[in-house]
């Protein structure tokens, strides 16, 4: 298909990671299924993707990270959900780290300390604002908690947990919540990941069954949290950190919609290059891509991508724009902006499944199953 003309958005090292995951991507491609059968991504990919840089993203410059725009990271995601869709969703949720950037210093030399050594994300975030959290109890010079908590994509891989638990306030006695950073020797990943696809991803629960002790530096109480996420931008240098706090969450859906995008394309691509291998049933063409009925299915899903690629990329150098301005999103404008991303990405859900319905169908016309 033809490409309209790069975003003026895309940066040097935006082009520079996008390109190299396109090199690496026969390689990532091959060891997808490993990462699937073993819960985690291949150890090998792992070493790729740190090489690349793509773990450090959202990291600031000054720690030793790229701190790039919503536009080179949508690139290079979609880049890797075109091969590897868990590769994909674990560099997303890898921008768990930049919570650490919100508490005390001391995080921030423990969490980044490792940064040029440590292959894998620095941080998984579980169940921070999920209904149900651990629990914690404060005692001197910080806080003990204990629980289980759902959905840690990046576990098996990553150095760092941050979890969520709720305490009584001393003051009221009101229920409160708060976030409180885990070391690897604090959890266990529990085996509940068991599932059809993105099983590399190891979102996978983690539990501490005993209390274990949490610093008061290393906890940072809910409501606090917005105020000094906002308090990020322009603190450190790079794109990423010039978005405001709701930019910054507009671009973490338009990664996950990159994603999509991504995943989509490489099932289009798999889609085709079956089509050329399979004979139709009692049709008189070479194979099934020779059919009109499979070209109109296919002509379909590039529709489909055309579109949401089309929507990504306005919201994405959108996004980069007005950061780079010094200009903030309305709060009106970011459900408006989250649902359009959302209709694209069950759009290409629907094209995921739709070719593979195409031969399953012949399939059962074939043997009459």
């Amino acid at each position: 298909m033809s490409r309209f003309p790069e975003s003026p958005y895309l940066s040097e090292e935006g082009r520079r990671m996008r390109d190299a995951v396109r090199a690496a991507a026969p390689g990532l491609a091959e060891r997808a299924r490993e990462g699937e059968l073993l819960g985690a991504l291949a150890p090998e990919t792992v070493s790729v993707l740190h090489e690349i840089g793509v773990f450090r993203i959202t990291v600031p410059l000054e720690l030793g990270g790229f701190a790039l725009g919503a536009r080179d990271t949508t690139e290079v995601v979609r880049e890797l959900g075109r091969v590897d869709g868990s590769a994909g969703w674990t560099v997303i949720v890898s921008s768990a780290s930049r919570s650490a950037l919100a508490l005390d210093d001391r995080v921030k030399d423990e969490v980044f300390a490792d940064i040029e050594t440590w292959q894998g994300p620095l941080l998984f975030g579980a169940t921070v604002f999920a209904p149900k959290v651990g629990d914690g109890r404060k005692v001197e010079g910080g806080w003990m908690v204990k629980g289980r908590w759902a959905f840690g994509s990046g576990c098996k891989i990553a150095k760092w947990g941050s979890v969520g638990f709720e305490y009584d306030d001393p003051d009221t006695g009101e229920r409160r919540r708060a976030m409180g950073l885990l070391s690897q020797d604090q959890y266990t990943v529990v085996d509940d990941w068991q599932v059809m696809g993105m099983s590399a991803t190891s979102s996978n629960s983690v539990r501490a069954d005993e209390e274990v002790f949490v610093p008061e530096y290393r906890v940072i109480h809910t409501m606090d949290m917005p105020a000094r996420m906002d308090a990020l931008r322009g603190k450190y240098q790079g794109v990423g950190f010039m978005h405001s706090a709701i930019g910054t969450m507009v671009a973490t859906t338009t990664a996950f919609a990159a994603l999509a995008l991504g995943m989509t394309e490489g099932a289009l691509d798999a889609f085709v290059e079956q089509a050329a291998k399979r004979p139709p049933f009692n049709l008189p063409y070479p194979n099934m891509a020779a059919m009109a009925s499979t070209q109109v299915v296919a002509g379909k899903a590039r529709a489909v991508i055309n579109t949401a690629a089309a929507v990504i990329e306005r919201q994405v150098d959108e996004i980069d724009r007005r950061a780079m301005a010094g200009e903030d999103f309305h709060p009106w404008e970011e459900p408006e902006i989250t649902m359009d991303l959302v209709h694209q990405i069950h759009a290409c859900l629907r094209v995921i499944d739709g070719p593979w319905w195409w031969f399953r169908c012949s399939r059962r016309c074939r043997w009459g199953s």
